[in-house]
C-alpha cells in the first residue's frame, strides 16, 4: 500500500487488505496493555502501536500508518482531544475512537472530539478489576474498531454535520410541560439501501416521533432535529440512544441547543407531552405507558435488549399500547438490530419507519437490518430525513 504524505493535507489511501492497524494512544499502561491483548486476539486487527502520549501519536504516524486510533482523552505533553486535529490533518481518513471515563468533563470532552472529527468514543471502566465493566468495555472497543474500520475500507468518509456550540440555551418555544454495549452487526455486509424495496407509509396521521440510534447517532441527531421544530412543537418526540449516562445529560443539552426546543433526559412518571423532546438516560430503559388519561415515561432498570441499555425496541414496542398506529419512527445510523423489532411491531399495528440510507450512515446496522425486514416506508439521506417527517405530520401520506 502507498501512503503519500504533504503537509498538513494529505490524504492517505485506505488499506485494502490484511488486519486493522490500531494505534492505542493511553498513557495508563494497565489500559494499554489490556487493549493490546484484546486486539492481538482477534484475527481481523493488530497492534500498530502502543504509545503513551498524543505527542508520541502524532510524530510517529507517517511511521506507523494505523487505520485505527484509540485515544485517550487525560495524557501528559499533549492531551487528546489536542491531538486529534493533528493527528487527522496528518492522515484525514484515520479512525479516531476517544477513550475516557465517565466524568461531566470528560463526556463534554468527547462531544467536542465528535465534533473535530473524531469516529465514535468509549467510555472506560473507573477500574479494570471489575469484571462486567472491563468485559463491556473489552465487547464495545472492538465491536467500533471492527465495524469503523470496515467502513473505512468500504468507501470513503461521510463528514459529519458539528455538534451545537456550547452555549447557553435559548428561551424554549412552546409548552415547557453501566454504559450500554451495542449489539454485534452483522458479519456479512447488508446489500446497498438503494436496492432494496419499501413499502406504503401508513394512511393514519402519526402522532408520535420515535427516533432510534446508536454509533454515529449523537452527529445525526443534531442535524435532525435542527429541522423538526413545527413537529415538535405540536407533538411529542422521544429518542433512545445508545449511550451511557453522563453522555445522555451532554447528549440532550445539545439536542436542545441545536432545536431550540426544550430537550432533558426523561424522567420517571412525568407525563408526555407536545413541544418537548425526550431522551432515553443511560443505563436505563425507556417506555410509555398510559395513566388515566395521560401518557407518561415508564423507565425501567431491567436487563440489556440487544445488548444495550437503553435500547430502541423497548420503547418502539411499548409506544403501540399508547397510541397505536398512530406512530412515526426513524431508525438511525447504529451498531446491531435494535430497532427493528420493534419497527416491525410498529408497521404491524400501523405505523410507518424510515431508516437512514447507508452512504450517510455511520454504521449502516440498525437502519440496514430495518430496511433488509421489508419494513420501512422510505431509507432515505440523512438530510433527507427532517423534509419528509415534516411533511408527514403535515398531512402527506406519500
Amino acid at each position: 500500500m502507498s501512503v503519500a504524505f504533504a503537509g498538513n493535507s494529505t490524504t492517505s489511501t485506505s488499506r485494502e487488505a490484511g488486519p486493522l492497524r490500531v494505534m492505542i494512544v493511553d498513557d495508563s499502561v494497565v489500559i494499554r496493555g489490556l487493549i493490546s491483548r484484546w486486539i492481538g486476539a482477534e484475527h481481523d486487527m493488530e497492534v500498530a502501536a502502543s504509545l503513551r502520549t498524543g505527542l508520541e501519536a502524532v510524530n510517529q504516524l507517517e511511521r506507523i500508518n494505523p487505520d485505527v486510533a484509540v485515544l485517550d482523552i487525560e495524557m501528559p505533553e499533549l492531551d487528546g482531544l489536542s491531538a486529534l486535529p493533528k493527528l487527522l490533518a496528518k492522515k484525514r481518513d484515520l479512525v479516531i475512537i476517544m477513550a475516557s471515563t465517565l466524568t461531566r468533563r470528560n463526556a463534554e470532552v468527547s462531544f467536542k472530539a465528535l465534533s473535530l472529527g473524531a469516529a465514535d468514543y468509549i467510555p472506560k471502566p473507573e477500574s479494570t478489576r471489575e469484571a462486567a465493566a472491563a468485559d463491556i468495555f473489552h465487547h464495545d472497543l472492538i465491536q467500533k474498531i471492527r465495524h469503523l474500520g470496515a467502513r473505512l475500507r468500504r468507501k470513503p468518509a461521510v463528514a459529519s454535520p458539528p455538534l451545537a456550540p456550547a452555549s447557553p440555551a435559548p428561551p424554549a418555544r412552546g409548552p415547557v410541560a453501566r454504559p450500554a454495549a451495542p449489539a454485534p452487526a452483522p458479519a456479512v455486509h447488508a446489500p446497498s439501501s438503494g436496492s432494496l424495496s419499501t413499502r406504503p407509509f401508513s394512511t393514519q396521521a402519526p402522532k408520535v416521533l420515535l427516533i432510534g440510534s446508536s454509533t454515529g447517532g449523537p452527529q445525526a441527531l443534531m442535524s435532525l432535529v435542527t429541522e423538526l421544530g413545527p413537529v415538535i412543537d405540536r407533538f411529542p418526540v422521544l429518542i433512545t440512544q445508545h449511550m451511557p449516562p453522563t453522555f445522555t445529560t451532554i447528549l440532550a443539552e445539545h439536542l436542545a441547543r441545536s432545536s431550540r426546543r426544550p430537550a432533558a433526559e426523561a424522567v420517571d412518571g412525568e407525563p408526555v407531552k407536545p413541544g418537548r423532546i425526550y431522551l432515553a438516560p443511560g443505563g436505563k430503559h425507556m417506555r410509555v405507558a398510559r395513566s388515566g388519561a395521560d401518557v407518561v415515561i415508564a423507565l425501567d432498570d431491567g436487563p440489556a435488549v440487544n445488548f444495550c441499555k437503553p435500547a430502541v425496541d423497548p420503547l418502539f414496542t411499548s409506544a403501540i399500547d399508547v397510541w397505536r398506529g398512530a406512530i412515526l419512527s426513524v431508525i438511525l445510523t447504529g451498531m446491531g438490530s435494535d430497532g427493528m423489532r420493534g419497527g416491525k411491531d410498529i408497521v404491524a399495528a400501523g405505523g410507518s419507519v424510515i431508516a437512514q440510507d447507508e452512504a450517510s450512515s455511520v454504521v449502516w446496522g440498525m437502519p440496514g437490518a430495518a430496511a433488509n425486514a421489508g419494513i420501512c416506508a422510505a431509507i432515505l439521506p440523512l438530510n433527507q430525513i427532517g423534509t419528509k417527517v415534516n411533511r408527514l405530520f403535515a398531512g402527506d401520506r406519500s
